[in-house]
């Protein structure tokens, strides 16, 4: 037993560099891909550290069927309109636009690398930057048999920058700013999940790319299911939490996603809708979104956004309201795709198309596909129940939330505030970001991400060479830092002796119980699925008042080992990430995402009022929250 709890003071390991790279997912790799290029000859020294390993972690860890943004023989301008009526009006259009005159370079690594590209009959053999035709599911998608998709990206990564200057299995927690300069990012602080190990890194920038957050509300699936999401758990808001507590401005983080899923399983209902030409009904078997068309027509409730295609916050809308008026449950009509697909196959061709329906889920949401086989459901036979999820906040798939960053300069009327130096760059100097890191400029999915890191690596490295004598201080001591990291653990070894049940304690709470609560105050006050995603004035006052005693009961988490300390900083992220969501719905009085997220007391879009940005500053002296609106400014015309 002495060894057991002898984690109480880990080594401590001090490293200096130029440039950190924090995350492991495709924004961290695709930074990791092109940094080396432009710090060839420079002798720039730079690092990675990631919570996990490189070749599983992040959004794409399980892989993926398609590859969402692809521009191909589009124009990007026609890429940010699309993004921009998906996301209601409200984007950083020269952000989407860097993204998307970029993103095709991107896909055409992948497939250098070796990832599978399907491709049209008789281009087969040819590679996409050679003219080869994308199979699309849609204007913007091209599949992929993607199950080694991270693997392959990884691994390119790993070539560019050296396993010698990766660092797995570390959880960067901290950020910290610098001695002389409190408005710059100097270092970073974590630990070791796999030993006693403390680490404190000093650079002079960094990419902070940890991803969104997950089970920050209380998830459909319980009991048994208790864990399963459709965006990976292990994504906690660390993102937005370190940058907010460092100073850096938000954006947007009112903004959240709710996919509409196919039920249990979370599996993806994308290449159903656009490949298989599949459509929903309702319990009654009638094709509600044809019957409810008229009612995205109300102007004065939806605005603009419902006369063309409705985005995806409408098409949610319209299911909800399908379900709350008591003719649920709604079905993905598999069976009648995939016969009308068939009318004109061979049956060697229908067991190909039945292979490629199974195959959706094998790529990349493995558990959709033990649900099929667990209720019996052939698809060909038995249509599959779907259901909107409980919300997430993102910055690279259907949502916008995250850091408000300084964009590229070379856009016409582009606002010379909306740039400040650096690509990417947050307001923290040195404090740089991508994929899910970046607010207001969603649809970047996996290749837009990797294409923002590539980015963000060519701006970092500029800003290390024109900062090269610069000499980062730490704002706080090293026992400091190891004091603060260490705390659950320092509880739990003062107190476990107070009680024989080691979980029943009244000095410490246990980061999964933590947890539960946070996701009950979100889920109930803050619009999640047990309120039909509403919520109103007195009942955010409410969250404000459990959020604040949240955070004070947090310091009361115990660890009892490094995967509970790993538990109890994802925890302190994920409340930060849920304070700063919950403020910016407050302070935005009007429902800009119906189907997302509904105000009931301004249940209308507001455009006189609030077509802008709501932006945030978390002040780390006083832990108040500042917000304000900043202009939009549409620069590519409808």
């Amino acid at each position: 037993m002495a060894n057991e709890y002898a984690f109480g003071n880990p080594e401590i390991i001090q490293e200096e560099v130029d440039i950190l790279i924090i995350g492991g997912g495709m924004a961290a790799c695709g930074c990791a891909v092109e940094i080396m290029r432009w710090a060839e000859g420079t002798n720039l020294k730079i690092k990675l550290v990631d919570k996990a390993a490189l070749s599983r972690s992040g959004a794409v860890a399980q892989g993926l069927s398609a590859i969402n943004t692809y521009c191909g023989e589009n124009d990007p301008a026609d890429y940010v309109r699309y993004v921009r009526n998906d996301l209601m009006g409200i984007i950083r259009e020269d952000l989407v636009y860097d993204v998307g005159r970029h993103v095709d370079d991107s896909v055409h690594l992948f497939e250098e690398w070796g990832l599978p590209i399907w491709k049209q009959p008789g281009d087969e053999d040819k590679k996409l930057k050679d003219g080869g035709k994308p199979v699309r599911s849609g204007r913007w998608q091209i599949m992929i048999n993607g199950e080694s998709y991270k693997w392959i990206v990884a691994e390119a990564a790993k070539k560019a920058l050296g396993m010698e200057n990766i660092q797995e299995r570390v959880f960067i927690v901290r950020l910290v700013t610098d001695k002389n300069d409190p408005n710059r990012v100097a270092g970073a602080a974590g630990f070791s999940v796999r030993e006693h190990k403390l680490y404190i890194y000093k650079f002079k920038c960094c990419l902070l790319a940890c991803g969104g957050a997950v089970n920050v509300f209380r998830p459909r699936s319980v009991g048994e299911g208790t864990g399963r999401a459709w965006y990976p758990v292990w994504n906690a808001g660390s993102t937005y939490a370190m940058a907010a507590e460092c100073g850096a401005e938000m954006t947007m983080m009112e903004n959240r996603f709710v996919p509409a899923r196919f039920k249990d399983g979370y599996g993806p209902v994308g290449a159903w809708f656009l490949l298989f030409k599949a459509k929903v009904m309702n319990g009654l078997g009638e094709d509600y979104n044809a019957a409810n068309a008229a009612e995205l027509k109300d102007t004065k409730r939806f605005g603009k956004y419902g006369q063309g295609v409705p985005g995806t916050c409408l098409r949610n809308h319209l299911m909800i309201k399908e379900m709350r008026e008591g003719r649920g449950p709604i079905f993905m009509d598999t069976p009648t795709a995939l016969a009308k697909l068939a009318e004109n196959m061979t049956p060697k061709e229908i067991k190909h198309l039945e292979a490629e329906a199974w195959e959706d889920f094998l790529d990349m949401t493995i558990a959709q596909c033990g649900i099929w086989a667990g209720e019996n459901i052939e698809p060909d036979k038995k249509p599959s129940e779907i259901m909107p999820t409980e919300p997430y906040l993102l910055g690279s798939h259907a949502g916008c939330a995250g850091i408000w960053v300084s964009g590229p300069t070379d856009l016409p009327g582009t606002p010379k505030e909306w740039s400040w130096g650096y690509n990417r760059m947050s307001t923290v100097k040195g404090l740089f970001t991508a994929g899910d890191g970046v607010g207001a400029s969603g649809h970047k999915f996996s290749s837009g991400s990797f294409t923002e890191g590539r980015i963000a690596a060519k701006s970092m490295v500029k800003f290390a060479l024109d900062n090269k004598d610069w000499k980062p201080e730490l704002s706080r001591t090293v026992d400091e830092l190891v004091e603060e990291i260490y705390r659950p653990v320092r509880t739990f070894l003062q107190y476990k002796d107070y009680t024989t049940a080691i979980d029943v304690n009244p000095h410490y709470i246990t980061p999964k119980m933590l947890q539960f609560r946070l996701q009950k105050i979100m889920d109930e006050y803050v619009g999640g699925v047990s309120t039909w995603y509403q919520t109103n004035a007195k009942m955010l006052e409410v969250a404000e008042a459990k959020l604040e005693m949240l955070k004070e009961d947090s310091l009361k988490m115990r660890a009892k080992d490094l995967h509970e300390l790993l538990r109890a900083w994802e925890n302190y992220h994920r409340i930060i990430a849920a304070e700063c969501h919950m403020k910016h719905i407050q302070f935005r009085e009007e429902t800009r995402y119906p189907g997302y997220y509904y105000r009931t007391d301004f249940n209308y879009v507001d455009d006189e009022n609030w077509k802008c940005f709501v932006n945030s500053r978390y002040d780390r002296e006083t832990k108040k929250w500042t917000l304000k609106k900043v202009p939009y400014v549409q620069l590519i015309k409808d």
